[in-house]
């Protein structure tokens, strides 16, 4: 029996589940965090200068290359393991190290990345961050020393994850390296993949909230400008009841608000849009971390419901705004339209009334000029039919005006009925 056929994309379909493995570090280690975007229209970027980047910072350690087309690579740089991932909007690169140094989130961890390989980075630092990874030692005391010293106190977050497998704790603040701090505290026994996992979790949720809150600066500036158009279209709606202007300058002004609904519709569409799905994996990525409580330290779903999530409702409310403000105009312009439509149709109707009255009388006019058509045809026909007949008045001994009057009823007969054929030819 011959084998069944493989649908083309099968086996590309299920190697992409196992593309993106999670790294596997042996406790303790640390890790140096980099994400890249382009400032406007990262979707379009030229990905080609991506893949350009990542292998120049390959060859300079003379690691291998990844295959062409791909958007992930994982795998030993020197005494270095990185993963590079380049997503829709931005590419990510971190950087494995095993040990850490005795000085906490030590600068000299970023010196990974060559300077001069970072100022030819085809974009900006969207985010970068240090992360300390430790084994837990006995005694909470021993931590909370350490993260006083280590992070902002009112914005620290700390938190046990995976049924105790271990801490972590940052504070979401930019140090003086101008990087994000992270640190994780895995027990004893915690697998290295775990680790790899939880180490994994922090960098999205640190990207994933740093391209959310891209839309937060779009959400004010647009505010602002629904701000000053909600008065013009509640003053053009009123307008419609009121009936001040004429219709038509009024519809003229309402389409040209609704245009510009329209094109910051367009223009925030693909970012609102965007910022909503990199909530959803935050709150996802935090989701399945399974945190509790650490001391009396707050989590990081609490910390994200007090300072991140009012940025998220700025942005959806603004979102929400705009949808229906715009869905206001539209139905504005419609009812607007249908306004001047039925006054239009009145007045064509009107217009109609009018030209039936013209017609009828034209018509009226036409017979009385056709009456008298008749009468100047017949004048002249009796005149010519009389000439005609004259020589037989003698024969009939009668007079010429006697004969003349005898003939006339019949010429004017005559006459009548060709007009009356020639009036019905051009009228069908």
């Amino acid at each position: 029996m011959a084998p069944i056929e493989d649908h083309p994309l099968r086996y590309m379909l299920t190697n992409e589940l196992h593309a993106r493995p999670f790294p596997s570090l042996q406790t303790p280690c640390h890790a140096a965090f980099l994400a890249i975007k382009t400032p406007r229209d990262a979707v379009n970027r030229d990905r080609d200068a991506d893949r350009t980047h990542i292998i120049d910072l390959l060859d300079r350690y003379g690691a291998q290359h990844p295959k062409p087309d791909d958007t992930h690579f994982f795998g030993q740089m020197g005494r270095y393991k990185i993963k590079w991932e380049s997503h829709a909007e931005f590419v990510t690169y971190t950087i494995f190290a095993p040990g850490v140094a005795e000085r906490p989130f030590d600068p000299a961890a970023w010196e990974v990345f060559p300077d001069d390989w970072l100022e030819k980075a085809p974009g900006a630092r969207l985010t970068s961050a240090l992360i300390r990874v430790e084994q837990l030692r006995e005694g909470r005391e021993d931590i909370e020393d350490r993260l006083n010293e280590w992070f902002v106190a009112d914005s620290l977050c700390a938190s046990s994850i995976l049924e105790d497998a271990g801490i972590m704790a940052t504070d979401f603040r930019i140090d003086p390296g101008g990087h994000m701090r992270f640190a994780v505290f895995a027990r004893p026994g915690t697998g290295q993949r775990r680790v790899g996992r939880i180490v994994q979790r922090l960098t999205e949720i640190e990207t994933y909230k740093a391209m959310s809150m891209l839309g937060l600066p779009r959400a004010r500036q647009l505010s602002a400008r629904l701000a000053e158009l909600d008065p013009q279209l509640t003053e053009l709606v009123g307008e419609m009841r009121v009936g001040h202007r004429q219709p038509e300058e009024t519809l003229r002004n309402l389409l040209a608000v609704s245009a510009e609904l329209e094109s910051l519709l367009a223009q925030t569409a693909f970012r609102f849009s965007a910022t909503s799905a990199y909530e959803a994996l935050v709150n996802q990525r935090i989701e399945v971390l399974r945190e509790e409580r650490f001391g009396y330290r707050q989590t990081f779903r609490e910390f994200m419901m007090r300072r991140y999530e009012p940025s998220m409702r700025t942005v959806k409310s603004t979102e929400a705004q705009l949808d229906s403000m715009t869905r206001r105009a539209v139905r504005a312009a419609n009812l607007l339209r249908t306004q001047v439509d039925v006054e239009r149709s009145a007045q064509n109707q009107k217009l109609l009334e009018s030209m039936d009255r013209r017609a009828d009388l034209q018509l009226r006019l036409q017979r009385t000029v056709e009456g008298l058509s008749v009468v100047a045809i017949s004048y002249y026909a009796v005149s010519l039919v009389s000439y005609m007949v004259y020589p037989l008045a003698d024969a009939l001994a009668v007079s010429k005006g006697l004969l003349t009057a005898l003939l006339t009823p019949f010429v004017v007969l005559g006459v009548w009925a060709m007009v009356r054929r020639i009036r019905r030819g051009v009228e069908h």
